[in-house]
């Protein structure tokens, strides 16, 4: 049975008249958009009425979210070893499924307790962590010479997918409550399943495509690389600076704008600004991420990504360096764009660099260590700027702090060697 299926998935991405990647890229990013209910800006829609029906104290809520984001972390170098092991189609749909499940019954939850934080732990680890390792990875095993390529449309197709189902699962939330949402949410997640199911290949080599099938020669000596075939194990990834340079850059922009898209209006207030300028400049700060995501998904194609990512480095260090002196409108928004522009390019990187880096046998796992260090970030990055403002009434001493670090990552970004640029992978 299981080689039948095996050989109708095979026969279907052969008689596909395009290459099957891009099918694969479009799963991809439906799962990507999956992980909504499983992110703070998806759980933050829900809230204040879950919280007011379940009888749930802010600072308890709080607590159970904190130690959800943290364990849920746990759910990243597990599913990446999996991914390797068995393959995108049959994990992509267990935690389609899995989540799918999870989301239904916490709309059915009746007070709050040890379930409610067992279903926050499933949403945050299925939804935040696993997911999105299993989605970035689908596309890295399938593309190397136009990873790039891939990932820049990947980001952008994102980038406004979730503007929009924040808008309709808002409005859905206020009109229908947030439980009747959230079960169609999860009712959508186990289609989804569904779909991965039929329709996901997990490599080319399993559809009967071979190695690399990818049309057009290979650009750059990173693509060369990738084309030849070298794969890094995740020990060996571990052990290089290439691995800690993208992955601590990546995370400290995390650590950092989860606290400055989360504080944003209380960090504009503090400079005299009011809610106009919030939204002014939250719409410039999406808008620029988007072009951040175009810019580099070509660049990426012709220039080395210690380049872009010393570049991404220097501008939020640029940004942090320059929000603290702000005392216009224009100055406000046009640093909350410049944090945009900066967190597109690195977006598109951190999807990107893995893959080409250390090839795709061990991908899952590679990147799956990378998301946890990206996740705890993130869960560190508001409890550090709220820390800062309690102790000193200010937000600016964190900007101040933050903005050497990021010139330090922009210096070791452009001058780290890459993993098989010129030199042998490890033995």
């Amino acid at each position: 049975m299981l080689q039948e299926k095996t050989a109708r998935s095979a026969s279907l991405a052969a008689k596909t008249p395009f290459y099957y990647g891009w099918i694969n890229l479009a799963i991809a990013s439906l799962a990507m958009l999956a992980t909504l209910p499983g992110r703070s800006v998806g759980l933050a829609l829900i809230t204040e009425p879950m919280l007011g029906d379940l009888q749930l104290s802010r600072l308890d809520y709080g607590a159970y979210t904190f130690f959800a984001t943290l364990i849920g972390a746990a759910f990243n170098p597990i599913v990446g070893p999996l991914i390797d092991r068995w393959g995108s189609k049959l994990i992509l749909s267990a935690i389609l499924l899995g989540l799918g499940a999870v989301v239904v019954a916490m709309s059915q939850v009746a007070s709050a307790g040890f379930v409610l934080l067992a279903l926050l732990l499933l949403v945050r680890g299925l939804g935040q962590s696993a997911l999105s390792v299993a989605s970035l990875t689908l596309i890295g095993k399938w593309f190397v010479q136009r990873l790039s390529k891939a990932m820049g449309i990947f980001s952008v197709i994102i980038g406004i997918g979730f503007a929009t189902l924040i808008v309709l699962l808002g409005q859905a939330v206020e009109t229908a409550g947030w439980r009747v949402a959230w079960m169609n949410i999860g009712l959508v997640l186990l289609g989804l399943a569904v779909l991965a199911a039929m329709a996901t290949a997990s490599t080319p080599e399993k559809a009967g495509l071979g190695e690399h099938p990818e049309l057009g020669p290979a650009k750059g000596p990173e693509e060369t690389h990738a084309v030849a075939g070298k794969s890094f194990t995740l020990r060996e990834a571990l052990s290089t600076m290439a691995f800690w340079v993208f992955g601590l850059a990546s995370a400290f922009y995390g650590f950092t704008i989860a606290g400055v898209t989360l504080f944003s209006e209380s960090i504009l207030l503090e400079k005299g600004f009011g809610k106009e300028i919030f939204q002014y400049g939250m719409g410039g700060f999406l808008f620029l991420g988007l072009a951040g995501n175009l810019l580099a998904g070509w660049l990426a194609q012709k220039r080395s990504l210690g380049m872009l990512m010393g570049i991404a480095m220097v501008a939020m260090a640029l940004a942090l360096g320059t929000l603290p002196l702000v005392g216009s409108p224009g100055g406000a928004i046009g640093v909350l764009m410049l944090l945009g522009f900066a967190g597109g390019v690195v977006t598109v990187i951190f999807f990107t660099a893995w893959g080409k880096m250390f090839g795709r046998t061990h991908l899952g796992k590679i990147q799956g260590f990378a998301q946890v260090l990206s996740v705890l970030a993130s869960a560190s990055g508001p409890w550090f700027l709220a820390r800062v403002f309690a102790e000193s009434g200010s937000y600016d001493p964190a900007f101040w702090m933050l903005a050497p670090v990021m010139i330090i990552l922009a210096v070791l970004a452009f001058v780290v060697k890459m993993p098989g640029a010129g030199t042998p992978s490890p033995r």
